[in-house]
């Protein structure tokens, strides 16, 4: 069941998972409200704003580009808005993610942002 899956990815996040979701919830991002990995069907997103329509998601070296791009259709047909950060982005320019999610959550477009434009690190999950 999808819940599960959401309620095992929980208690087995990453660093910088963790660390994004805190630092979200801390801040209160633009007035919003984040849920930390939260089914929307067929998958489990890792962070979503359902007010904004905005997820996030957080990628180790594991994910499959292929696979995440359709991943990314399905749910841009949905009326999501998605945003990909490697766990690196998030460790080492945890300010520069904030400004690309504080900016999508006010509509504004992000000028200069490519997802994934740094490499993935060497590994699975951090």
């Amino acid at each position: 069941m999808l819940t599960d899956i959401a309620r095992q990815l929980r208690r087995n996040r990453t660093l910088a998972e963790h660390i994004l979701w805190r630092e979200l919830r801390y801040r209160q991002c633009a007035g919003c409200k984040f849920r930390f990995q939260h089914a929307i069907p067929p998958y489990v997103v890792d962070l979503v704003c359902l007010e904004r329509q905005l997820i996030v998601e957080v990628d180790g070296g594991q994910h499959n580009e292929g696979v995440d791009a359709a991943r990314t259709e399905y749910l841009e047909s949905k009326g999501f808005r998605v945003l990909r950060f490697w766990n690196n982005d998030i460790l080492e320019n945890l300010e520069g993610v904030f400004q690309i999610i504080e900016k999508a959550l006010c509509g504004n477009e992000i000028a200069g942002f490519a997802p994934h434009a740094n490499p993935p690190p060497k590994g699975g999950r951090e």
